[in-house]
């Protein structure tokens, strides 16, 4: 779950260091794609019986809300994306 947290910030982070746009969105979708990794491993966690069941719902809401921006932010970079 750790990995997956710390991959979805960095692939953000190094998707906008990149030179264009289409990079950029490119990275967004890994970052897009870690956040529903980590979903899935708090369903299993959840589905197993590991941790608490509270935190595991504030986190799945926090992943949630995080899928949201990133959802976003690749929706307000669309077009610049076509012109590149």
């Amino acid at each position: 779950m750790r990995r997956a947290t710390v991959s979805i910030a960095s692939n953000i982070a190094e998707g906008h260091g990149r030179l264009n746009t289409k990079e950029y969105r490119q990275f967004l979708g890994t970052a897009k794609g870690s956040n529903f990794e980590l979903q899935t491993q708090i369903e299993i966690a959840r589905a197993l019986g590991f941790g608490d069941s509270s935190l595991a719902n504030k986190t799945e809401s926090l992943s949630h809300e995080v899928g949201k921006m990133i959802f976003g932010v690749l929706e307000s970079i669309k077009d610049k994306a076509q012109e590149n």
